[in-house]
């Protein structure tokens, strides 16, 4: 059995390693984030307001970045960021890319505006159906791989984060127990 200075010690190691994993993974999150501001590098989308609301939401600059950097002051407001930039995450994912696409009427006359074509589909599941992929979302070009690319990083971040941050909760809570039984 180990000793309590054996478990403090190895409360110490624990929690910088989790430190150090909570601020990378902010890191990635923000950067993630970011990048779905620019659809295929390019800022005029950014500038002209064509970017989807989950992506302009920042759950991933506020949520798994902001947030998960001061998980090193307050292990519930880390927590509650990453569980914010999950479920906003699936939210997005769920939704589909705000893109343009054709919604032409029944007199033939084409129209085209952005919006979220995905999100009203009732027998079909576009992360599914990748022919829907390209044929759907005529701007951005790649429109719904960038989308579904970073929204998943974001997803699987912020997983990790709640998990890191659960990790960091109990090994606080064991090192606070252990600290009180030394002598």
């Amino acid at each position: 059995m180990l000793s309590s200075p054996d478990v403090m010690a190895c409360s110490r190691t624990c929690s910088r390693i989790l430190g150090l994993s909570l601020g990378t993974t902010a890191l990635f999150a923000a950067g993630a984030n970011l990048v779905l501001l620019f659809p295929n590098w390019d800022v005029t989308y950014l500038l002209r307001g064509l970017i989807g609301r989950h992506a302009m939401l920042g759950s991933g600059l506020w949520g798994g970045g902001l947030m998960m950097l001061t998980a090193l002051l307050s292990s519930s407001l880390a927590f509650l960021g990453a569980l914010i930039c999950f479920i906003t995450s699936g939210v997005a994912l769920k939704d589909g890319p705000f893109c343009m696409f054709d919604v032409s009427s029944f007199n033939q006359t084409q129209a085209w505006k952005y919006g979220y074509p995905f999100q009203d589909l009732r027998n079909r599941n576009y992360l599914y159906d990748h022919s829907l992929w390209n044929s759907v979302c005529l701007e951005p070009s790649k429109a719904v791989i960038w989308h579904v690319s970073f929204f998943s990083t974001l997803l699987c971040i912020s997983l990790l984060q709640i998990l890191l941050v659960v990790i960091h909760f109990i090994n606080s809570f064991l090192g606070l127990f252990c600290s009180l039984c030394e002598k």
